[in-house]
């Protein structure tokens, strides 16, 4: 199974540290936090790697060329970065989404544990990784599950009906695939799409049936999007340090 991940944004909430390179090349314990997904999802056999990369481009591929598992990993160049949300990153990518893949954020790092639990989950169509706590901000990714379907996903849903919320990993296998790629291709002729995320489409989707989830509460896995994330990230990490 391949991986894409979405890495084309600056990370301007960040600032200073994104003012000359992307988020994702900014070191947890010294290492990129691209690295660290590499590193993961190589170690879990899940090969190739497509990384979809637009601001500091050129930054974001020297961490790749000094990786030991550099030949396995690719660079696919979304020249809308700057213009558009992350799903324009998804139709840059959509050449890579005919098999069964990986769909990753370039802002989520995580233990191995996370893909073993993800592997673990039934055959499904689109299986979105998500993780609960005792309350959500306006900022979180916020799912409403039933069962282990997922009916809902957005910032903005009503806090009395969330149940948990996406970490940013999605497995997408048999019909999966052609299923993203054709919402992609429908949406992406609508002027809005340029100002949307892809979790949109998700959203769309799961109403259909065709959307399930595995919760992975209890393991490591941290979204970086600010300083007081990034913080935290550092703290979790320190045990998985090699």
């Amino acid at each position: 199974m391949k991986a894409i991940i979405l890495s084309a944004g600056q990370g301007k909430r960040l600032l200073p540290l994104t003012q000359d390179r992307p988020k994702c090349t900014i070191p947890i314990h010294g290492r990129p936090i691209l690295e660290w997904q590499i590193t993961e999802l190589i170690k879990f056999g899940i090969s190739p790697i497509h990384v979809v990369v637009g601001f500091g481009v050129e930054t974001v591929e020297e961490v790749i060329a000094h990786h030991s598992s550099h030949q396995a990993v690719h660079t696919l160049y979304n020249p809308f970065y700057a213009l558009a949300d992350n799903l324009m990153s998804c139709w840059t990518a959509r050449s890579e989404m005919t098999e069964d893949f990986i769909l990753l954020n370039g802002d989520t790092v995580f233990e191995t544990a996370v893909l073993e639990r993800l592997f673990q989950a039934p055959p499904a169509p689109i299986t979105l990784v998500t993780d609960q706590k005792p309350q959500y901000d306006a900022d979180d990714m916020k799912v409403i599950v039933q069962g282990t379907q997922l009916t809902r996903i957005g910032k903005t849903l009503p806090l009395e009906s969330v149940n948990g919320e996406s970490i940013g990993m999605i497995r997408f296998q048999n019909e999966g695939p052609q299923l993203f790629c054709s919402t992609i291709e429908r949406r992406i002729r609508q002027p809005e799409s340029l100002k949307q995320w892809y979790l949109s489409l998700i959203d769309e989707l799961a109403p259909q049936g065709h959307v399930s989830t595995i919760s992975i509460q209890g393991l490591t896995w941290a979204e970086i999007d600010n300083p007081d994330d990034l913080q935290h990230a550092e703290t979790l990490l320190k045990p998985f340090v090699p």
